[in-house]
């Protein structure tokens, strides 16, 4: 059944592209720079090689980030708006970014100039996979004929459930992006520490334990989906994303299946303006749970 309303998310959702086009999705691309020159992933019709922005990290290239371009996202909206279609935007935790805040005053600006149309928008305080599985969950509601506000109002209640566990492979790329000490990082790679670490209920990334080696972080992520995912686990779906690690992420999906039954299991790469700052390696698990 089609939904009888728009949503709009952006880049850092980590939707597979194949997903987006499906569900007719509309995606506002966040920026990033690589020594200087403008990049966008998601950009509609196209395919982004987001294995090639992961090997331009490891050969040690800049990248900054910044907001979608505001010109841009407003002419996708006001053109669903003057359609005359509602739009839902469902939008990148403002505990790590600053889009969700630019947009919402997009939002409000048209709001004012479309009283017809309903315009909603929720700060999903969610990233990569986890603001993904948020979009997908909406998605169902939405061709199962739920309204707009009825849809709205779901992923409010339940965006504090949408769980997030991260582990990445090399805490040099957190120091850069200000997420952990330059000693916790020296430390951490001399011995062989990896963090798991998860979004936390204001969205930010919180370090929460570490474990040494890889395998053992790997594992810590299914741990935490036993003692916290919602039962019954083996009808979830379940979202991974990677920062160009399929190998590891095929294996966090191969534990996931055998431990808990779970069928459904959709892998994506980190998108870049989050991968500049978890780097290559990161790894990442979303399921829903009775708490973060």
């Amino acid at each position: 059944m089609p939904m009888n309303f728009e949503i709009v998310t952006d880049s850092s959702c980590n939707l597979v592209e194949d997903m987006i086009d499906e569900f007719g999705l509309h995606i506002l691309p966040l920026t990033f720079m690589v020594d200087g020159e403008q990049y966008q992933s998601y950009l509609k019709g196209q395919h982004t090689d987001l294995k090639q922005f992961y090997t331009m990290m490891r050969d040690g290239k800049v990248i900054t980030t910044s907001l979608p371009n505001l010109a841009d996202s407003e002419a996708l909206m006001r053109g669903l708006l003057e359609q005359g279609r509602d739009v839902l935007y469902l939008g990148f935790s403002s505990g790590l970014s600053g889009t969700y805040e630019a947009v919402e005053l997009l939002v409000k600006q048209l709001a004012a100039e479309f009283p017809e149309r309903k315009l909603r928008s929720v700060d999903t305080l969610a990233a990569s996979g986890g603001e993904g599985l948020l979009v997908w969950h909406a998605v169902q509601r939405a061709r199962g004929g739920a309204s707009i506000d009825e849809v709205r109002d779901w992923v409010e209640q339940h965006k504090l459930n949408l769980a997030h566990w991260f582990t990445v492979d090399d805490l040099m790329f957190l120091f850069r992006g200000g997420r952990v000490s330059k000693t916790a990082a020296w430390a951490g790679t001399m011995l062989n520490i990896k963090p798991v670490m998860h979004v936390d209920d204001e969205g930010r990334l919180i370090p929460l334990e570490k474990v040494r080696g890889r395998k053992k972080s790997l594992h810590a992520l299914v741990d935490h989906m036993e003692k916290t995912a919602i039962a019954p686990i083996d009808q979830q779906m379940v979202f991974i994303t990677h920062g160009d690690c399929l190998e590891d992420a095929e294996y966090v999906a191969q534990e996931v299946k055998e431990r808990f039954g779970v069928k459904e299991v959709v892998i994506n790469y980190v998108d870049p303006v989050i991968g500049a700052h978890s780097g290559p390696g990161t790894m990442a698990l979303f399921f829903l749970a009775d708490k973060r």
